[in-house]
This record gives C-alpha cells, structure tokens and sequence, in this order.
C-alpha cells in the first residue's frame, strides 16, 4: 500500500517490494527530528542529487523500544505522521515506514543487508549514526556494512553526533528538557519550538461552561513528553500563529485518573473547530498542573493563565494580540 504523498513525498508502507529507482538512504527512529536528524537527512539529499539517486529515509513504527519494552519506553516525541511531516517539509523524495514486529525483529543482520537494503531498496549510498546497530541481536554495526559495501556496490558514510554547546543532540537531551519545562533548551537541539499536531476532537465542554471554551487536540500517545500550563503558539487557522494558552495533562480537578489531554484556549478566536488539524507551539511554561478544591477555583486560575500568556505575547513581541 502506497499512502498519499505529504507534499511531493512518496510514502511507501508495505514491506517486500522492489524499488525501480537506486538510492540514498538514512534510516533511524527520528523521533522528534532534531538538529541532529536534520543534518542527517540534509547529507542524504545533497547525496542523492549528486550521483542522480532518490533520496530516502526508512523508519520503524512502532519505535523498538514501544515494541520490546512498552512499560519503559521513553515518551514519544513525535508521531508517525508529524515524523513524516518533517521529512516532507525538509524535501526528502521518498518514506519508508517499515512495520516493527516480532517476524522483523528477527531478521538476522546479514538478511537486513542483502534483502532489504540491497535487493529491495537499491541503495547505492547509505549514511548512518555513530550508535547505529541493526538486525537480530543488534548484531549490525558500521563495520559489517563497510564489508557488505565492497561486496554489493553501495558506499557507506558514518555521521558523527552532532554537538550544540556541548550537549550532543539527541532524543534523550530533547525528552529532559521538556521533562523539566527548559523549553527554550528543547528548542535550541530541535531547531524549532516544540510541537504537537492533531485533530481537534469532541471534549466535555467544561472549558465553554467556565468561560475558556478549548479545541480538545488529540495526541496518539498516553505519556507525553512534557506537562503542565503553556503559552502556545497554534498553526492551521489562519495564514498567521495564533496565541494561545495550552493545558498538557490528566486535569485532576476534573478526572483524577484520567488519560492525558491536550487542551488549548486560544485568545482571540471564537468558532468552530472541530474536525481542524492543528499544530500547537510550546512556547513557555507557567504552571505545572494543580488539583483545586471546585471549579470556581479552577475558573479563577484559567484567567490568570490566560492574563500571564497575553502578558508573554506583548513582552516578547509574540503573535499580534487583540486589543
């Protein structure tokens, strides 16, 4: 099965074809798409120009880890689909989403060269991390491909970590510092504030009772990244960022064992959204989340969260406000 393209890239989900067309390819989790992946897509593509290949990334979903070890994995950065928006946006000409399961997780290293890499993706050019290991038992490393590319014609490079004021760039790196609400920090290793994309879904219309009506976001996974009251910035409303104040978390004044919910007022907007995919910025952090004794008291604090994000968005010359 072929998805539909997102901006002129090719999404390919199936597992045993054959590519018509030679390639440049990277492959890797990427969850978040930081500094690090991008550098690294960047070299796949000005590769794949050069010697008239097709640019590729390949990716695994579900992440190993969610595979292996689900009670431990790390919280997700980024969805399937906001993964390959990055790759779209970035100009990459073709996705791979290979499937993780059990019958993958088996393939033996030198299987995952020679069927997947060489007979079914024609790469001629492959770039991979420093950390990279691959097939069963994790058995795969560069030195084997270096082998395996003198035998089977394709040239190998290995990128090292990249290194932003000291820190290397990783996944890991972005995760703490959400975890501990250093958004500007998170920024800085993705190259971008972060985000969450989603549909806007049907809630519980508390936030309309209270006076703070909310565009309900769906996110894909029960253990975000981060949590607490934000300033957010919202895309995919109109042609400009629209300022908004953000609630990550399981509000336990309302549901004290609920599963994590994204919602988000925005400042100066009144209709419908429902049904809207939107893209939500996290620009900073007010409040980690409290428990309030009624709602009257909850109402209280929604306004004060509400005043202190209109105050960051004219301190910082942020999205226009309404006056």
């Amino acid at each position: 099965m072929v998805a539909p393209a997102l901006q002129g890239m090719r999404i390919l989900r199936y597992a045993a074809t054959h590519s018509a067309v030679p390639a440049a390819l990277t492959l890797g989790n990427f969850d978040g798409v930081h500094l690090g992946h991008r550098a690294m897509l960047s070299m796949v593509m000005r590769a794949a120009q050069d010697r008239q290949l097709t640019s590729c990334v390949m990716t695994f979903e579900p992440h190993p880890r969610d595979f292996f070890a689900p009670e431990r994995a790390p919280a997700r950065l980024t969805s399937l689909r906001e993964k390959l928006e990055q790759f779209a946006a970035l100009g990459l000409q073709r996705a791979h989403v290979r499937r993780f399961h059990s019958a993958f997780a088996r393939i033996s290293a030198e299987a995952f060269i020679e069927d997947i890499l060489v007979e079914q993706m024609q790469v001629r050019w492959l770039l991979v991390g420093d950390d990279f290991h691959f097939g069963a038992g994790r058995r795969g490393d560069i030195d084997m491909l270096q082998q395996a590319s003198a035998r089977h014609g394709f040239e190998v490079v290995q990128m090292p970590s990249l290194a932003i004021d000291g820190i290397r760039v990783s996944s890991t790196a972005v995760r703490e510092r959400l975890a501990g609400g250093d958004l500007t920090g998170a920024a800085r290793l993705l190259g971008r504030p972060y985000s969450i994309s989603g549909r806007v879904m049907t809630g519980d219309g508390l936030g309309r009772e209270l006076g703070f009506p909310t565009a309900n976001v769906q996110i894909k996974h029960n253990s975000p990244a981060l949590r607490g009251i934000f300033v957010v910035e919202v895309v995919g409303l109109q042609s400009r960022p629209m300022p908004g104040v953000a609630s990550l978390g399981t509000r336990p004044t309302v549901k004290p064992d609920g599963a994590p919910v994204l919602e988000v007022h925005l400042l100066d907007f009144s209709g419908d959204l429902y049904g809207r995919r939107l893209q939500v910025s996290f620009l900073h952090k007010l409040r980690d989340e409290e428990k309030y004794p009624d709602l009257p008291a909850l109402q209280a604090q929604i306004a004060r969260d509400a005043a202190a994000a209109r105050q960051f968005f004219r301190s910082a010359g942020g999205a226009p406000l309404a006056r």
